[in-house]
């Protein structure tokens, strides 16, 4: 990559401007400007400047991501502060990396453990009785500020009353539950799945968690006090001296010195939405029915291959993901019985 931004700034070094002799670009170089003052004369004049100062500014930036590139990966070495000039190869990945010199906005994006892929986080709500996209949104594939469920709330600011709103995983966050349900919603969102810390082993489901008095106790009857609440919120159960010689050790943690239990800091909300999850059948239903709908919304929002994205930047193509949604949603509209007249549009109601 680091070749790719050195090759983007040979195209403008030849173009770099002479402060000292105001050369003029390069089909020019070498000639001296005329002093008369003709019309035609100052009209190439200001044409030149304006053409010297876009190849400046091209230039400027393409050192900028030429730097950016070149040191994002590295690191002073050890026992150096970085004047020497010593470096190394940085050890774990800095954040916000760029991974693209064509379109430095694009970021490397983690689905999952196994599904990766570089690019931009696109955002879509929907309406499924009607099959029509409320809102969408393009956003930068780094940062809590581009996470599925920070973008969920701006969709949701406008509706009136209260709605139903169903989600993938994703969305299934503690704060995000709070907000919505704070704001009078019902959610059937799915709960993100848990980890356990051994093959087969328990979760945190497992364990008894007592937020008021500040206990946590295992499934073997062990229990330890809570540690001090952080600044995310979040507390820590530390089980290392009991593990030793527990019977359910291999069941609990492959760690040597013992099991550390997190506690999230909306560990009873996010308990009970796997609760709800796992044992109200309505809601189960109610996921099942309306997730097939949500996944063919998807399913047209990135056919005939929209998935990859048509621009550059976040900017435009966040507008051309609006004008996508806008179009899909008028030929649904179509399919639904909307005529034109004249001036006029009609949506013919369905009858039964």
């Amino acid at each position: 990559m680091s070749t790719a931004a050195a090759r983007g700034l040979s195209r403008y070094a030849h173009q770099r401007p002479d402060p000292a002799h105001d050369v003029l670009p390069a089909p020019y170089a070498g000639f001296r400007r005329p002093d008369a003052d003709l019309h035609q004369g100052q009209g190439s004049r200001c044409c030149d400047r304006r053409t010297q100062g876009q190849a400046a500014e091209k230039a400027a930036n393409a050192v900028g991501l030429l730097t950016l590139v070149a040191g994002q990966d590295v690191e002073p070495a050890e026992d150096s502060d970085g004047c020497d000039g010593r470096r190394r190869i940085a050890r774990g990945t800095v954040a916000d990396r760029i991974v693209s010199t064509v379109d430095p906005d694009a970021r490397h994006i983690h689905k999952n453990r196994t599904r990766h892929q570089d690019g931009f986080k696109g955002h879509a709500s929907f309406e499924p009785e009607t099959g029509l996209f409320t809102a969408v949104a393009l956003t930068s594939g780094y940062g809590t500020a581009s996470h599925e469920a920070a973008v969920a709330c701006d969709p949701l600011d406008g509706e009136g009353g209260e709605s139903t709103v169903l989600g993938d995983s994703a969305y299934g966050t503690g704060d995000l539950r709070m907000r919505l349900e704070a704001d009078g919603h019902t959610l059937v969102i799915k709960p993100p799945p848990l980890r356990r810390a051994a093959p087969g082993g328990f979760t945190i489901d497992d364990f008894r968690i007592d937020a008021a008095v500040g206990t946590a106790t295992c499934p073997a009857g062990h229990t330890v006090n809570l540690g001090q609440v952080r600044a995310d919120g979040a507390r820590t159960a530390q089980f290392k001296r009991v593990c030793t010689g527990c019977p359910l050790r291999e069941r609990c943690t492959t760690s040597r010195t013992g099991r550390t239990l997190n506690i999230h800091p909306q560990h009873e909300l996010l308990t009970a939405a796997r609760v709800r999850a796992a044992t109200d059948p309505v809601r189960q239903d109610e996921y099942r029915r309306w997730r097939p709908p949500v996944e063919r919304a998807i399913a047209w929002l990135v056919a005939g291959g929209n998935r990859r994205v048509p621009h550059r930047g976040v900017i435009a193509n966040n507008i051309w993901l609006h004008h996508r949604a806008a179009a899909l949603n008028l030929r649904r509209l179509i399919n639904l019985g909307l005529t034109r007249t004249s001036t006029t549009w009609h949506l013919t109601t369905a009858t039964t």
